[in-house]
């Protein structure tokens, strides 16, 4: 293992694209605005020829992610956040809760279950960079996970923890997992996503995807408390096929359908899901192989089991940064970002607000692993001047 950098000249190499951000993500290699010509603009998202374009993204959507059949797909507002939403305003109530928590967006989880719904409910928890205790998952219970922590860079491994004889559903917050990792379509009740995570795609949209579990939940159970109109899935007891077939609940940006359709498109030219897949986990590797002989630094998931390959978290373990107050090291952790984005060789790297401090690198399909490789000296560098810095004050 190296020791701890000096200050010196700065690498000689940059990143052909320094976007490591962890949503909006960067754009797919050789995007460019031209190839959304297509758009479907100043017209309406229901004209025969919007729709059209809502159906193809889901379409798309279905065979590059490798959705079963038999799962509904639909376009839906509010991003992420707003398709986690829907599903637990729409289905949660009838059997207990339970939650994971171990990054700041399944917290969110927790306190909209049980501040606003109400609803008495079991939170597995943990500390950032570690899993909660997975045996204690109920087969009887809904549950509502992330899959990957974009807050914590933590990931669940796998399904198994899930029964397959369960008779709660599953409700699967998967946004920075999706196109990245292996989901268990049959553990899965709900997934949700955004277009603005792994495929490298504009906010404002989520995707909410339902088996037919979920759909049979919809359709039996009335929840107690009124149904916001964007959260509306069903008319008459049945749910509303429309959402799922290119109709959307409000009016949704046709430039940004256009821009997720070419990230799909782009997918699935270079080998669908599994070269997506591979590209994230090449990502991973070169930090991971940089971290393994570099002294200061260290994940914020220790278990290379459960470190996820999308939203990698990274944390300061030299002493004497550790040692300092804990606003001293968010501190230190904000310089670092703030000079690597004003050398222009890596932007919106610092760690999430509620996360501990550290920098947040984006390594998700549409990253290039050349760019991560040209990046590390700079994360030296960079340490080296705040250290300097830190030592001179």
């Amino acid at each position: 293992m190296t020791t701890a950098p000096t200050p010196g000249n700065k690498p000689a190499m940059r990143p052909a694209r320094p976007e490591f951000s962890s949503g909006p993500c960067a754009k797919r290699p050789g995007w460019s605005p031209q190839n959304l010509a297509n758009a479907v603009l100043g017209r309406s998202h229901r004209s025969k020829l919007g729709k059209a374009r809502l159906k193809e993204a889901i379409d798309r959507t279905r065979e590059v992610l490798e959705v079963p059949d038999d799962f509904l797909i639909g376009i839906v507002p509010g991003s992420d956040t707003g398709a986690v939403e829907m599903a637990m305003w729409s289905m949660l109530g009838p059997r207990p809760v339970q939650l994971l928590a171990f990054e700041s967006f399944g917290k969110d989880w927790v306190t909209d279950v049980t501040k606003q719904l109400k609803l008495e409910a079991e939170v597995l928890d943990a500390p950032y960079g570690e899993l909660p205790d997975l045996t204690k998952v109920r087969p009887d219970a809904d549950l509502v996970f992330t899959w990957n922590g974009t807050t914590s860079g933590v990931r669940v491994p796998n399904g198994d923890f899930i029964a397959a004889d369960r008779e709660g559903i599953v409700i699967c917050d998967a946004t920075s997992a999706a196109f990245a990792q292996d989901l268990a379509w049959d553990k899965l009740d709900v997934v949700t996503f955004s277009w603005q995570k792994a495929l490298g795609g504009e906010g404002a949209h989520g995707i909410l995807i339902l088996s037919p579990r979920a759909v049979a939940r919809l359709e039996s159970y009335t929840p107690a408390w009124p149904m916001p109109k964007l959260f509306r899935m069903t008319k008459g007891g049945k749910v509303t096929l429309d959402l799922f077939e290119g109709a959307t609940i409000n009016t949704p940006s046709m430039l940004a359908v256009e821009d997720a359709i070419d990230a799909l498109k782009w997918a699935a030219s270079i080998g669908g899901l599994v070269e997506m897949k591979r590209r994230a986990d090449t990502n991973l590797a070169v930090l991971e192989g940089w971290a393994q002989k570099t002294s200061w630094v260290s994940f914020l998931a220790a278990d290379p089991a459960t470190r996820s390959n999308t939203s990698v978290c990274l944390k300061v373990i030299d002493p004497a940064v550790t040692s300092l107050s804990d606003d001293a090291q968010a501190d230190f952790a904000k310089k670092l970002a703030a000079v690597l984005e004003k050398e222009g060789v890596a932007l919106d790297v610092g760690g999430y607000r509620d996360a501990p401090p550290g920098l947040r690198i984006w390594c998700g399909a549409t990253v290039d692993a050349d760019d991560l490789v040209a990046l590390t000296p700079w994360l030296d560098w960079a340490y080296a001047t705040v250290s300097a810095e830190l030592a001179a004050a």
